[in-house]
């Protein structure tokens, strides 16, 4: 996995990753960038069942914290839902 991260607000640029359950994790970061969620977002959320998205967490945990961005309103209702 790789992931590229944005210094100035901390929104998911890109990402990468191969193997047979690479289209799961995929489909959980794709689903961040669209509603433009900063990583830690990703990072944070509990994954409810054993999968290989759970390496998620781990890879972004290397991420280094830049400041805090603020989530569109948007972007917060979909945070909290």
């Amino acid at each position: 996995m790789k992931v590229l991260v944005s210094e100035r607000d901390d929104r998911i640029l890109g990402f990468t990753m191969s193997g047979s359950s690479a289209g799961e994790v995929i489909s959980a970061v794709q689903t961040a960038m669209l509603a433009n969620l900063p990583y830690s977002m990703l990072r944070n959320a509990v994954i409810t069942h054993l999968t290989v998205a759970k390496g998620l967490g781990p890879v972004l945990a290397n991420v280094a914290l830049r400041g805090t961005r603020k989530l569109a309103p948007e972007s917060a209702s979909l945070a909290a839902s």
